[in-house]
């Protein structure tokens, strides 16, 4: 089945279970790869669609996807009518909202099955792949808080074992395959997204983590988890002391270094 440039369409039985915004390149037929972006905890896919129409990457359409589930409006102050009479803003994308039981924020791993199955299962392997002839090998992610997370998850979840459809060579002809990068900024990799058989391989999907220099999210110890579970990790420990969007050319620096080095790099 050859590629094709995705269109609206492509996605319309994803919807209402999962919500984004498709911004193409300036000539959509140059299309060569795309680009999976997830806000962080209690955002939307608003302000990140701002995000990939300012970093406009050459031939990458890019796919701001919405948190699949809101955030209680307890959490957000809101009572149970004024959430009626407002839709919300604010998304996740955590199974569930619960507090870790040492520190009593906000647990960063609460399981992420969800996520997985609609992202990983329905956007990229029935939609991407198998009806529009696309491969994992095509597909940059990126991800902020716990949307960092989870694309990190979803590149340890891609590892052998993980059987993904390759459209070009038959049913099941290819196993462990891997995206085409994947950057996180502030997001450690989930345990929960972590195979738990004992002799698994290492993914070997290239991955950029950018942190603040008083990270409490990603510290050594967060790093010494991915090298053991990653093939190629980069890090970027940046001069600012929280683990914010990048705020200035220095700090975007090596993230469009890891871009253009991904797209321009062969398997």
């Amino acid at each position: 089945m050859p590629t094709r440039i995705p269109q609206p369409e492509d996605f319309a039985p994803l919807s209402p279970a999962l919500n984004f915004t498709l911004t193409y390149p300036e000539v959509p037929e140059t299309t060569t790869a795309i680009l999976l972006i997830f806000h962080g905890l209690g955002d939307s896919e608003v302000s990140f669609t701002t995000f990939a129409k300012s970093i406009a990457l050459p031939g990458v359409l890019a796919i701001t996807v919405r948190g699949v589930s809101p955030l209680p409006p307890a959490l957000l102050g809101m009572t149970d009518e004024e959430a009626a009479t407002s839709p919300t803003k604010h998304f996740h994308w955590g199974d569930d909202l619960t507090l870790a039981p040492d520190t009593g924020e906000l647990d960063p791993d609460p399981g992420f099955a969800k996520a997985e199955e609609l992202v990983l299962g329905r956007l990229v392997r029935e939609t991407l792949i198998t009806k529009c002839g696309w491969d994992v090998r095509d597909i940059l992610l990126f991800g902020f808080g716990q949307g960092g997370t989870l694309a990190l998850g979803l590149a340890s979840r891609l590892r052998g074992g993980e059987r993904v459809v390759d459209v070009t060579e038959g049913e099941g002809a290819q196993e462990g395959k891997v995206f085409k990068g994947t950057v996180s900024i502030g997001g450690p990799l989930p345990a929960s997204m972590v195979p738990t058989v004992s002799a698994r391989d290492k993914s070997r999907t290239p991955a950029l983590v950018c942190h603040g220099r008083s990270s409490e999210a990603v510290d050594d110890e967060a790093m010494e988890v991915l090298k053991k579970e990653f093939v190629d990790v980069r890090e970027v420990k940046w001069g600012k002391g929280n683990d914010g969007m990048p705020m200035n050319r220095d700090e975007m620096l090596p993230i469009m270094q890891f871009f253009a080095e991904r797209l321009q790099g062969g398997w």
